[in-house]
């Protein structure tokens, strides 16, 4: 029998007080220490009154506690289990000491079956000699009387700040017509990446492999994995960990991450960002990216060079960005977070398109009539024209210097160039 006073606990805590417990030894594990017993004993971790006194006054049997203090108004919930031998009926009163008065007073009908009964009830007036008292004396029967998981408890107002789901919230101390409104999580994915996985080490993102690590190392994180507007995500409500297994090499790369914040914190500087080689130092480097960068109910894309971050403790160098152990994401007033596309990038190595593009030149820009084409080979050019809609214009000729636009409207146009194995596109604008 003793769980059902936790049981009961948690139920009661479920639909919305924050309890206090007055009795002692309400479950009679300690025999009768705190108890005054009338005509009857603990017996098997019970107070059992095998017969009680069928006239005289109601105390002539009873079973009480008493120095406990009231504040009037006060709501208190009582519980306790019973049963008899035979179907009877027994007084519960929790009165005023001396004067007797009540703060409540109930008859009970028990069955033989072992029962739990709760009621609460408001407190009549302010004492601080309050007594509660099972009686059981008068009522012109003998049948025993058995009592378990006594319990009184003072129960705190449901509120907005209290840690349950009570009242007519729709979260924890949030939503109804009381609270404040809870945070909006994501509505929309988070932009998709486009830098090319070769030149990506992730740790969250469904659009590359992520590097194994672990977002609940038990560091007192709050994280959790949503799906949101279809997309995953990581929800924290302090801060967000990776705990990396192996060490990742972060020189010369920018690092990206996506955030949403339902409401801005009320105080500091920004978003913390911590990049740790942990298990040599700590080495460590921060950076903050300020609130006021932020934009609340939507996704904020962030990218922080990996020059920008400062050296927060140890030596904070190329050595220590080359073996990342730990990265943390972190929000004053434990703000609720949501983060997507968290990972490191750096720019690809240049390719010969590139080398091609910048080498290729054409004048003038803006042109009309004629637009010259220069080259470090000076070779022959494969050329086409297109507008913005990206219609071609001018189609594919080969030319050696120069091309006539003379039939092309003023306006921005694209011109694709090929010499050899080389392609590369540039803007031109005609006047």
């Amino acid at each position: 029998m003793k769980k059902i006073t936790l049981l009961l606990t948690l139920l009661m805590t479920s639909i919305g007080f924050s309890q206090t417990e007055l009795l002692t030894n309400g479950d009679f594990s300690n025999g009768d220490a705190s108890w005054a017993l009338t005509g009857g004993s603990v017996v098997s971790g019970e107070a059992a009154f095998a017969t009680t006194a069928s006239a005289g006054d109601p105390w002539g049997t009873q079973l009480v506690q008493g120095s406990l203090a009231f504040t009037n108004a006060q709501e208190y919930t009582i519980s306790f289990d019973a049963r008899v031998d035979a179907a009877r009926n027994i007084t519960l009163a929790i009165q005023n000491v001396g004067v007797w008065t009540d703060q409540f007073r109930e008859n009970f009908s028990l069955t033989t079956t072992m029962t739990t009964y709760t009621k609460t009830f408001n407190a009549t007036s302010s004492n601080t000699n309050v007594q509660i008292g099972f009686l059981m004396g008068g009522f012109g029967v003998t049948d025993g009387v058995y009592y378990d998981n006594v319990s009184l408890t003072t129960n705190a107002p449901a509120s907005c700040s209290d840690g349950i789901q009570n009242q007519d919230e729709t979260g924890v101390d949030c939503g109804g017509s009381t609270c404040d409104p809870c945070p909006s999580p994501p509505t929309v994915a988070a932009p998709t990446p486009t830098h090319p996985s070769a030149d990506v080490i992730s740790l969250f993102s469904d659009a590359y492999t992520d590097e194994a690590s672990s977002t609940n190392p038990g560091w007192n994180e709050a994280v959790t994995a949503e799906t949101h507007a279809s997309n995953a995500v990581l929800k924290t409500t302090n801060f967000l960990p990776f705990a990396i297994t192996t060490p990742i090499d972060v020189t010369d790369h920018t690092l990206h991450v996506d955030v949403w914040l339902p409401e801005l914190p009320s105080a500091g500087a920004g978003l913390l960002i911590k990049i740790l080689d942990a298990a040599n130092g700590p080495n460590e480097g921060n950076s903050i990216y300020p609130i006021a960068n932020i934009t609340a109910g939507q996704w904020n894309s962030i990218d922080i060079d990996i020059s920008n971050f400062s050296q927060a403790q140890g030596t904070w160098d190329a050595t220590a960005q080359g073996r990342v152990d730990q990265v943390l994401v972190d929000i004053v007033d434990d703000t609720t977070m949501y983060v997507d596309n968290l990972y490191f990038w750096k720019a690809p190595t240049a390719s010969v398109d590139d080398f091609f593009a910048k080498a290729v030149k054409l004048h003038p820009n803006p042109a009309n009539g004629i637009v010259k084409f220069s080259t470090v080979t000076n070779e022959a050019l494969e050329v086409s024209v297109y507008d913005l809609l990206g219609k071609q214009v001018i189609p594919a000729q080969t030319i050696q210097s120069e091309l006539n636009i003379a039939s092309l409207n003023p306006g921005m146009y694209f011109v694709n160039m090929k010499q050899g194995a080389s392609v590369a596109t540039k803007k031109l604008l005609v006047n």
